[in-house]
């Protein structure tokens, strides 16, 4: 019984890892339109897309570890 809670863990890690792919997708969008909008303001911009990169990706590596956890 327990091979099949692993299995769910990492599917569930499969269909968690589609949000914060998307909300990275999202963030460099953004960046990249405000980059586009007003070009001096490109480093101010960059430092917060990269803070909600790793916010975001901070999620997902969350969502590996408790795949991971109630594997066994």
């Amino acid at each position: 019984m327990t091979g099949n809670i692993g299995n769910l863990a990492f599917l569930g890690y499969g269909l968690a890892a589609i949000g914060p792919g998307i909300g990275i997708g999202l963030i460099f969008a953004a960046y990249i339109n405000g980059v586009a909008r007003q070009p001096e303001a490109r480093n101010m911009l960059q430092t917060i897309a990269f803070t909600g990169m790793a916010l975001t990706e901070a999620l997902a590596i969350l969502g590996l570890v408790f795949a991971f956890v109630f594997k066994g």
